[in-house]
């Protein structure tokens, strides 16, 4: 069954930490797979 696509992407679940394994809180499309505590940022 073909799903549509926007449901497809609304229950992708949330990125997590490859160090911490926490939810990564923003950007679920970014390349990116650390939290920002991990990468040391300390202010944004």
């Amino acid at each position: 069954m073909i799903q549509n696509i926007l449901d497809f992407f609304r229950n992708l679940p949330a990125k997590q930490c490859v160090e911490c394994k926490k939810p990564i809180a923003e950007q679920h499309e970014c390349y990116g797979n650390k939290c920002d505590h991990c990468l040391g940022v300390k202010d944004i």
